[in-house]
């Protein structure tokens, strides 16, 4: 993998999205990272000093990959440039074809029955004949 300074890397970005506009696919990915080892950070922890992060970029298109480190001072000036670059390859982009939903139609709600009273048992009266 190549690291690059930041202006050399988004003109080679360009040219992946430009190889890449008719067939294939750009990934990119932003993480954060120190560029030390462990054992070293964890040296410069138990002395006290500060450890500076930096916002590792990787651009891959199968075929090539290149990457590059940014220090926070220069990340928001990398930020706006990065986005100009996305903008102008958005036309590129197919739009996805969407499935139509089917409603779903919720059934009546049948009007709760009371329950069933139990028939009280009728005494029968004889009836008295005269």
């Amino acid at each position: 993998m190549v690291l690059m300074q930041s202006d050399p890397f988004l003109s080679e970005l360009t040219n992946m999205y430009e190889r890449s506009t008719e067939k294939g696919s750009v990934w990119v990915t932003m993480k954060r990272s120190s560029m030390k080892c462990e054992a070293r950070l964890k040296k410069m922890a138990n002395k006290g000093e500060e450890v500076e992060y930096r916002c590792l970029v990787r651009a891959t298109d199968g075929k090539r990959n290149i990457s590059t480190a940014l220090s926070a001072k220069y990340y928001l000036k990398f930020q706006a440039s990065y986005a100009l670059v996305l903008k102008s390859h958005m036309h590129a982009l197919k739009k996805r074809e969407r499935k139509e939903k089917k409603r779903v139609v919720e059934p009546e709600k049948a009007p709760e029955k009371e329950p069933k009273k139990q028939k009280k048992s009728s005494s029968k009266k004889s009836a008295v004949s005269k």
